[in-house]
């Protein structure tokens, strides 16, 4: 087994998707890219042990190995609201959970709040096996501390949305505090449109004059951009800004994995 000196091991896991990189930590480089889908109706096990006889990179030895957990089964609680022994009575009421599901959270300490989520204990299982120790996160954790950090000094209202194929995330923030999180369902440009312009109008904002920031499943020019264009006056789409030595792989795909590439 070849080892590499400061290299970080990230991984995404959803029922649809494994994704990875690898990411220099001294110089911020993302040094190796792979995605491969996940058919969730098949044996999660076998597809990850094909994945890993298939995929030398999986078996460098890593100064640091991230698992991202990709799903909405996902809710922030105010610290001071917090109960490490009730955990499944905070996603009681915007998902749906089974007595037999195993919760944990992610603690972000700067906004003294918990991610409490359900985490794919499959997945955990096989890279216990593989890997000895790792740490995991929810996806919505690195999600909201990007952007948290990067309106840290921006004065007024920012509106982020984290477009996929099926869902979105709606973040609200300014000065870097938390405004509005919320996750919704999508299967059309409309239903996109129609969630920003509640949020917009729940939170008093002016399409006019609040700008919405676009990333993840969009490009420019797509029917999702063209729809929120029609109504609000500045949309930009943010940029993978990530250092990338040059491999081949597309630009939109890139996008697709905003996340894992700044994890």
């Amino acid at each position: 087994m070849s080892d590499t000196k400061f290299n970080k091991l990230i991984i995404q896991v959803s029922l649809q998707n494994f994704s990875f990189c690898v990411k220099n930590q001294i110089t911020d480089e993302i040094t190796f890219f792979k995605s491969l889908p996940i058919n969730s109706l098949a044996s999660i096990e076998n597809q990850l042990e094909t994945i890993f006889n298939q995929n030398e990179m999986l078996h460098v030895t890593y100064d640091d190995i991230l698992v991202l957990h990709d799903n909405n089964l996902n809710t922030f609680v105010p610290d001071v609201y917090f109960n490490e022994q009730h955990l499944g009575s905070y996603l009681q009421y915007n998902t749906k959970v089974f007595a037999t599901d195993f919760f944990t959270h992610d603690d972000l300490e700067l906004q003294k709040m918990k991610n409490v989520y359900v985490p794919y204990v499959i997945f955990n299982n096989f890279f216990i096996d593989q890997f000895g120790e790792f740490t995991y996160k929810h996806i919505n954790t690195t999600l909201l501390e990007y952007v948290l950090n990067e309106t840290k000094n921006e004065n007024n209202i920012v509106v982020h949305a984290h477009i996929n194929k099926d869902h979105f995330e709606l973040i609200v923030s300014q000065k870097g505090n938390l405004l509005l999180f919320n996750s919704f369902e999508i299967h059309t440009p409309e239903d996109l449109i129609y969630y920003i312009l509640f949020s917009y109008e729940q939170l008093k904002l002016n399409p006019e004059k609040t700008a919405i920031h676009l990333f993840g499943t969009i490009e420019k020019y797509d029917s999702n951009f063209e729809i929120v264009y029609n109504y609000i006056r500045n949309v930009n789409i943010s940029d993978a800004k990530v250092k990338i030595i040059p491999f081949n792989t597309e630009t939109n795909e890139l996008q697709k994995h905003f996340i894992l590439l700044h994890s």
